[in-house]
């Protein structure tokens, strides 16, 4: 039976894996069928506590996508949502009142939260929420320990010139309109990874990084102690599709924390910056990639990519559609060999 790892954030991570889901159900991916194993471990430095409640976005982000549970056409949140609680909560005036909570969506964030205040672990709690949802991968967090991403933007009104918010208020309350001076992950130094993370990234045929955001969420897994020299010493190939598509990215805030700790915005200078597996990162940290995808746009980054010690290919990367997102899952596979 084949293993396949994935590496995921949220929207990004979500529709890559189901469109590889696809491809597994339906043949289009060579070598792969519905019995294939499919592990994803994902970010968890997204995590904020809401209203007292433990949300967890990128986690649920996949949940619901591969349980058939997700509004599609904003990428988030639950099919036909009410919005009932959040409309009660602004009239009493509690903040924030920036981040909403659907009322369909607030059931999970409360099964969470009571298992959490039980003494469950984040790992077991969200086995325990995949019962429901049967997403058809084993969805496991980064860490099971407190993980939290802020952001340094601008402030003229503070004697330092900036402020630090939650990643969440940069992106959704202030639509990360304005630039990040840092991307700083509290607590992720000190974090261990989950039950069976790393036994994930060794025991596997194959680990693909998929479109997802490179800093804020394949960064801060990554970051996770023990992660990246697991991914050193797995006998699986690495793997990863560009999130950047003709200089910028497709859905997100790439750009702008790329910018944010000096990676120029491009196919090639993201694949730099994971680094090749034989080397380093551009941040000299050790490399874990062994290849590459970008998109035809791109079709001059290869070299450079190639350059660097990881293997390249020119592909179509817009996840159009289930079939379009179930080929980059094959040339992503067939790059390093895996049918």
């Amino acid at each position: 039976m084949q293993k396949i790892t994935v590496l995921s954030g949220g929207v990004g991570g979500a529709r890559f894996l189901r469109g590889l889901l696809h491809g597994l159900r339906t043949g289009l991916v060579p070598g792969g069928d519905a019995t294939t194993e499919v592990t994803v471990v994902a970010n968890t430095a997204d995590d904020l506590w809401v209203h007292g409640l433990k949300v967890c976005p990128d986690l649920d982000t996949v949940m619901y996508t591969l349980g058939d549970g997700i509004d599609l056409e904003r990428g988030w949140g639950r099919r036909d949502e009410t919005w009932h609680v959040k409309e009660e909560l602004a009239a009493y005036g509690v903040e924030p009142t920036w981040f909403g909570l659907g009322d369909r969506d607030v059931a999970t964030h409360l099964v969470r939260t009571q298992m959490l205040e039980a003494g469950y672990p984040l790992s077991a709690v969200t086995e325990a929420l995949c019962r429901r949802w049967q997403p058809g991968v084993r969805l496991l967090p980064m860490t099971d320990d407190r993980v939290e991403t802020h952001v340094a933007v601008p402030d003229e009104g503070s004697p330092s010139g900036q402020r630090v918010v939650h990643f969440q208020e940069y992106w959704v309350r202030l639509r990360a309109a304005v630039p990040a001076l840092a991307v700083v992950p509290v607590g992720l130094a000190e974090s261990a990874p989950a039950p069976g993370v790393l036994e994930a990234l060794t025991e596997t045929d194959v680990v693909v990084l998929p479109p997802s955001n490179p800093v804020v969420s394949l960064g801060t897994v990554l970051g996770v102690p023990g992660v990246r020299d697991a991914l050193r010493r797995s006998p699986a190939p690495v793997v990863g599709l560009s999130p950047v598509v003709g200089r910028d990215h497709v859905h997100g805030m790439a750009r702008q924390v790329l910018t944010a700790i000096g990676v120029e915005v491009s196919a090639g200078a993201v694949a730099r910056h994971h680094g090749a597996r034989s080397g380093t990162g551009t941040d000299g940290v050790p490399g874990v990639l062994d290849a590459w995808l970008v998109d035809t746009r791109d079709a001059d980054e290869v070299a450079g990519v190639e350059a660097a010690g990881i293997a390249a290919r020119a592909v179509p990367l817009m996840m159009t559609d289930l079939d379009a997102t179930a080929a980059m899952a094959v040339a992503a596979l067939d790059l390093v060999g895996v049918r």
